[in-house]
């Protein structure tokens, strides 16, 4: 369901509530990165993990708790700098705040950047009459960085309730949540915003007349002067038009409106103040206003050097030379953590269902199940699903936390700023870094962050290049290769620290690989300058590690567990069918094999490692369970899990490094799984951009196999 369906849903709920007196709507909003979430989950016990990053806040999220006898509904709206919208989200975001359905509206502010907190708080007073609740969130890391806020001069400065609190340990929520239902059962109010120079105030008090003339009775949850406001800055935004709908103005009205818009802005053009002057002084102003309150009741003590020391950690973190190695250390370092830690655990797995499978075997022979049906559920079903488990779960349960500590810690949005300029030169959008940073783990997650780019272009160049990004479901095929053909006669621990090395090195050429291709659509397919952004970079926080690994287990490990489980189930009958079923006096594998092989041989592959990727499109991790099935001749999945003989079984069916090569750079660059396939289609919509999602990776995988193997053949190692 897309966010505007969601919302929609809301407010279709809130219209029909039979008991609108005793259920209120909070709508929780706040700039990005300010603990949003956390305040979010904290006051509703929801368990559930949103906020403006890929793969979280891209959805609206609503959770219920209830305070002094009133049930109280809280919407979590994405996060957003200003309301002016500039993706999907914010404008569905905006227009739930425009349709009066929240009888509050409940702003958070991070502590130590207050300024820009109250510039969004001054510019809701100027959206909605309804009552707003601050909550100054985060005033203990502001305090250990020697900042104070006086909350009860800001309240006074406001006319607003002001709540300090530190969500991650639950301070000052009790008495945010005693505000809320304070402030839903209050009623409208005028709350007090930003004053602008007085030609713009003539203007504004002008145009508010009119509108609230024209809307009458109809009008929505908008002030006047928030819709006087946008019409006098642009009368043909989008944004103008949804507010005139939901008002249900007269075309005669709207003209009308529109015609006295570009009267007022003809004059103050002829005073100097033309279209782009006059949203730079709106702008201005606001957050003269705000830094104007800030100065009021913030005060900065010994956390001064706290500050300083933050500014040369930045300067370190994103410098175009140590920002970049510092980078590829972490990288090298999250990859050999997690190869080194998953063997133990994989190998156990792999134990414990291969112990399972005589007892399951006994149990169906018991019911009478016929040999042929037993099969196709022990040897293909459950052979295929166990096998992904147990080499997807240890993976994914180191990589996933390792990340998410360091996006914890607040470091990936240094690593997404030191991929914006490359980004930028490809004629993409630098939010596609975090996009990127997302496919690491799921390229369908990443897909679906690719959500947070605003301009559709940009947002398509992501989506159709976030494949050549390796995802946790290649990395063990990638690893296991790499310690048979490349580094199996180095001596411990040297050979896990070059396996690190060259995995990095791998996903080096990926992101090579996704950077040229986002130049060449945006030189062909998707003409277009790159947009600008803004990438806040949020000071470094101790990670929470506790709530870090139930996070990732639960959010990420888990979730996408059960998704690559949910399709290698079915997945698993098909290979045993292929493998089993007779042609011929052949099975199907062995004519898909041959039919393949001259393309297999030109790739610098066979027919067999060929066939392999493509029964494995539903997860990649089954392919090389799948060479060695077809390479044995065997009708299942087969449990052969000592390296030495499977390394012993591809060298005897002709592997060799140059082959061993050419099968990682496919790996790394061939289409994209099946659940990444689909995301894609529910995100654009489109055949068309699906099908060029899955050919673009696989043509490049294609070209690279060819000229690496007749580079190896010149060589004499193929």
């Amino acid at each position: 369901m897309s966010v505007t369906d969601k919302v929609k849903s809301l407010l279709r709920h809130r219209a029909a509530s039979p008991a609108p007196g005793q259920e209120a709507v909070i709508a929780l909003a706040g700039n990005p990165n300010v603990g949003k979430s956390t305040v979010f989950n904290r006051l509703t016990g929801l368990k559930q993990h949103t906020g403006n990053w890929p793969g979280k806040t891209v959805d609206a999220a609503e959770g219920f708790f209830e305070r002094d006898g009133r049930r109280l509904r809280v919407v979590d709206i994405p996060g957003m700098y200003s309301l002016t919208p500039r993706s999907p989200e914010e404008q569905t975001a905006v227009e739930f705040l425009c349709a009066g359905r929240a009888d509050a509206v409940a702003v958070v502010c991070d502590a130590g950047c207050l300024v820009r907190g109250i510039s969004f708080v001054l510019e809701m007073a100027e959206l909605t009459d309804r009552p707003i609740i601050v909550c100054v969130n985060l005033i203990d890391e502001a305090g250990r960085r020697g900042i104070r806020v006086d909350t009860g001069r800001l309240s006074a400065l406001l006319g607003m309730p002001v709540v300090a609190s530190s969500a991650a340990s639950g301070k000052g929520l009790g008495e945010l949540a005693a505000c809320m239902a304070k402030a839903s059962a209050g009623g409208r109010r005028r709350n007090c915003p930003a004053t602008y120079p007085l030609p713009v105030e003539e203007k504004l008090r002008r145009l508010a007349s009119a509108v609230a003339a024209c809307a009458g009775k109809n009008a929505p949850g908008v002030r006047p002067r928030f819709f006087a406001l946008k019409l006098l800055q642009d009368d043909s935004d989008p944004f103008v038009r949804s507010i005139a709908d939901a008002s249900g103005m007269a075309p005669e009205m709207r003209e009308r409106l529109r015609s006295l818009a570009r009267e007022c802005r003809e004059e103050l053009a002829a005073g100097g103040l033309d279209g782009g002057k006059l949203t730079a002084t709106v702008i201005s102003r606001r957050m003269i206003t705000a830094g104007a309150i800030c100065e009021q009741c913030v005060s900065k003590d010994s956390g001064r050097q706290r500050a300083v020391s933050d500014v040369r950690l930045d300067r370190f973190f994103t410098g175009r030379v140590s920002g970049r190695l510092c980078m590829l250390l972490l990288l090298c370092l999250v990859f050999w953590l997690t190869i080194v830690g998953a063997n133990y655990p994989s190998e156990w797995l792999s134990g414990v269902f291969g112990r399972l499978e005589p007892a399951l075997r006994s149990r169906l022979d018991g019911w009478g199940m016929s040999s042929f049906a037993r099969g196709l559920l022990v040897d293909g079903v459950y052979r295929v699903l166990t096998r992904i488990i147990a080499v997807m779960l240890p993976p994914m349960a180191i990589f996933f936390p390792l990340f998410t500590l360091l996006e914890d810690a607040g470091y990936l949005p240094r690593a997404a700023f030191n991929l914006d300029a490359s980004l930028c030169r490809c004629g993409a959008c630098g939010k596609q870094a975090l996009t990127t940073c997302m496919g690491f783990g799921c390229n369908a997650v990443g897909v679906t962050g690719c959500r947070i780019i605003d301009s559709p272009r940009e947002r398509l160049i992501a989506i159709l290049t976030n494949s050549f990004i390796p995802c946790n479901g290649r990395f063990p095929m990638l690893t296991a290769l790499i310690a048979l053909f490349l580094t199996g006669s180095v001596a411990p621990p040297l050979d896990s620290l070059l396996g690190a090395a060259l995995l990095t090195g791998l996903i080096c050429l990926g992101l090579a690989a996704s950077f040229g291709a986002s130049k060449l659509l945006s030189l062909t397919l998707l003409r277009g300058e790159p947009s600008s952004f803004a990438l806040e970079l949020p000071p470094f926080r101790k990670p929470r590690i506790g709530s870090v690994i139930v996070r990732s287990m639960l959010d990420r490990t888990l979730f996408v567990l059960g998704r690559a489980a949910a399709v290698a189930a079915p997945a698993g009958a098909v290979i045993w069918l292929t493998a089993n079923v007779r042609a011929g006096g052949e099975s199907i594998l062995s004519v898909i094999c041959r039919f393949l092989e001259p393309a297999g041989q030109l790739l610098g592959m066979d027919g067999v490692i060929l066939t392999a990727f493509l029964l494995g499109l539903p997860a990649n991790e089954i392919v090389i369970p799948l060479i060695i099935m077809a390479y044995m001749a065997q009708g299942s999945l087969n449990g052969l899990n000592d390296a030495g003989a499977v390394h012993s079984l591809l060298l005897a069916n002709g592997w060799t490094v140059g082959r061993a090569v050419c099968v990682m750079l496919f790996t790394l660059m061939h289409w994209p799984c099946a659940t990444t396939c689909v995301t894609i289609f529910r995100e654009t919509r489109s055949l068309k951009w699906t099908a060029l999602a899955v050919l673009i990776p696989t043509a490049a995988g294609c070209a690279v196999c060819a000229a690496a193997a007749a580079l190896f053949r010149m060589a004499g190692m193929m």
